[in-house]
């Protein structure tokens, strides 16, 4: 029955995975309009005797983006780029139009950047559009596509605004003139080149607090709803006294009933639902409240059951130190149980100490080692 569970489990987290957009939709803002302006370089082509400074002015940018989660969206932008003869260059004049759809990706929150800072972000993004490139002066008008990639680096200033730095190159096909609209291009694939360098400012639309750039959701957040719609089902199969297997194997062979085990107590007392703390801290983290929720239901649905609490702590300090904190460990979760009404006489306390079973060397397995374990009597 356990493994029925777990594959039950595993069939919603595929399935609330494909819902994530729907499901956070209200939790943060997605809208956002994104301005900004800077210099530019035409790479190639350009005419014998017709070049532009390095870098020239000026590049204008607008965008609208829309972010479905807090990793990925999509932006519809709009760009002007101003060419002109700098220095010995033979003087010229040309206009460089574009509109653009593109993906993005929040590589702050692919990388957990929120791990370190909470002010600096990194944007990624990379699409398709339309360009065309004016000279009126020597009547050119050249309509092309193009492909464009580019990082944008954020400052948050506030939950509206941030501070943008970008870097973006353009590749342009089909385009037939030169950039200083001289002479003509003669090439028909992804062959001319234009870099820009932008700074600017996203307004975050919305009336949510955050937008989704910042907004962090950690791995039991995603799975509360999933994690509630698990106990139900639990729920359900503990309450039923026994399970019926037929087998029609031949007419006529009698029913087996197999006496059905109590799921959720083996998932607690198999450390499926801990208790979870920072360094040398004894006030669980944010994020493990969903495992005392789990507890607790089962406790208040099972009076008759009573509960150890075991407290751990990492292998970094000395040993008497250590099991004094995974005393205060487990008595801080006790006190959240006995502040939800479960009485005091079905809890126990139990101070583990260090959990020689991690190894203490590598960072993350020291997190797993300050926990909180249950084992239900």
């Amino acid at each position: 029955m356990k493994k029925i569970v777990m594959t039950l489990a595993f069939a919603l987290t595929v399935a609330y995975a494909n819902a994530q957009t729907e499901k956070s939709s209200t939790a943060y803002n997605k809208w956002s309009v994104e301005l900004g302006g800077g210099v530019n370089k035409p790479q190639r082509p350009m005419s014998s005797n017709y070049f532009t400074s390095t870098p020239s002015p000026w590049v204008g940018d607008l965008g609208v983006r829309y972010m479905f989660n807090n990793k990925f969206g999509l932006k519809a932008d709009f760009g002007y780029n101003s060419f002109t003869g700098k220095n010995n260059s033979i003087d010229f004049d040309s206009k460089y139009y574009r509109a653009d759809l593109q993906a993005v990706a929040n590589l702050g929150r692919i990388m957990n950047f929120e791990s370190w800072t909470k002010t600096f972000g990194l944007l990624g993004h990379a699409g398709f559009g339309l360009a065309q490139l004016e000279n009126k002066d020597l009547h050119v008008k050249d309509r092309m596509g193009n492909f464009i990639a580019g990082v944008t680096g954020q400052v948050r200033l506030s939950d509206r605004f941030a501070l943008t730095g970008d870097f973006t190159t353009i590749l342009n096909a089909s385009q037939d003139a030169t950039f200083d609209g001289a002479t003509t291009a003669d090439s028909r694939g992804f062959t001319g080149i234009l870099f820009n360098g932008t700074v600017g400012l996203q307004v975050y639309l919305g009336k949510n607090a955050k937008h989704a750039d910042w907004t962090v959701i950690s791995e039991s957040q995603d799975l509360t709803e999933l994690q509630n719609k698990l106990n139900e089902l639990e729920t359900l199969v503990a309450n039923k006294p026994t399970e019926v297997i037929v087998e029609k194997i031949v007419a006529a062979v009698p029913v087996v009933a197999v006496p059905q085990k109590d799921v959720v107590k083996e998932m607690i007392n198999d450390q499926y639902y801990s208790v979870y703390f920072d360094f040398n801290k004894s006030t669980p983290i944010e994020n493990s409240t969903a495992a005392i929720d789990v507890v607790l239901t089962y406790l208040r649905k099972n009076p008759s059951a009573s509960l150890d609490i075991i407290g751990h702590a990492d292998q970094v300090g000395k040993a008497e130190y250590n099991n004094k904190l995974s005393n205060t460990r487990a008595k801080n979760v006790k006190t959240i149980l006995e502040k939800a009404g479960i009485e005091s006489s079905r809890l126990n306390t139990v101070a583990a100490g260090s959990d020689n079973s991690i190894d203490k060397d590598p960072a993350e397995a020291r997190r797993l080692a300050r926990r909180v374990t249950f084992n239900v009597r």
